[in-house]
């Protein structure tokens, strides 16, 4: 799955939060049905395996982040980390695991707004990976990452926490194919709270 989950990596950093940033300030970006996409101008969205702008609908494998929009590119100078995907780069997209990584994605935006129904949670192109901050604390969801390679969720105190729970460097984490969809994650974060 890390090819796939690079590309879309690749493809939120520099397809839509980079222009988006240069436009408007906001690198944030949203869940939406099937996939995610913009918060402001320029409205752009992913669906699974395709780029949707308008009316105009564009596979991502096979495509490069250059071809897919004029002006692609990471949000310069906000952050060290990201994809890795350079604007040139042939992405490589299977809609198999793009559908994994977009249920993932689904089911932790519902989870975290019944966790937390005042937060918003956001989509962070940097790491990729679906957020909120509650009392000094990131609940989230991640498409994964050298920790753990597979989506999971995640608790992450920004007080270092011991104990059988915390499992990972920055709290804890359960991969989402152990917690059962919407109802496993939000036993999973209430748990996280519970345990900070």
């Amino acid at each position: 799955m890390s090819q796939t989950r690079r590309a879309l990596h690749g493809v939120a950093e520099l397809v839509l939060a980079g222009p988006q940033y240069r436009a408007t300030g906001s690198i944030r970006l949203r869940i939406t049905p099937g996939g995610f996409a913009t918060t402001e101008e320029p409205r752009v969205m992913v669906v699974v395996d395709q780029l949707v702008a308008g009316e105009r609908r564009v596979p991502l494998d096979g495509a490069t982040c250059a071809r897919l929009h004029p002006d692609a590119g990471a949000p310069a100078g906000l952050y060290s980390d990201g994809s890795g995907v350079a604007s040139g780069e042939t992405l490589s997209v299977d809609a198999a695991e793009a559908l994994v990584i977009m249920a993932g994605f689904s089911d932790g935006d519902a989870a975290l707004r019944l966790f937390a129904p005042g937060a918003e949670p956001v989509l962070w192109p940097e790491h990729f990976d679906l957020a909120i901050t509650v009392d000094e604390v990131d609940y989230g969801i991640s498409a994964g990452d050298s920790h753990l390679p597979e989506p999971y969720a995640y608790v992450g105190p920004h007080r270092p926490r011991r104990g059988e729970f915390w499992n990972a460097p920055f709290g804890a984490t359960r991969p989402l194919r152990e917690l059962a969809g919407v109802e496993g994650i939000l036993e999973f974060l209430r748990r996280g709270r519970d345990e900070t």
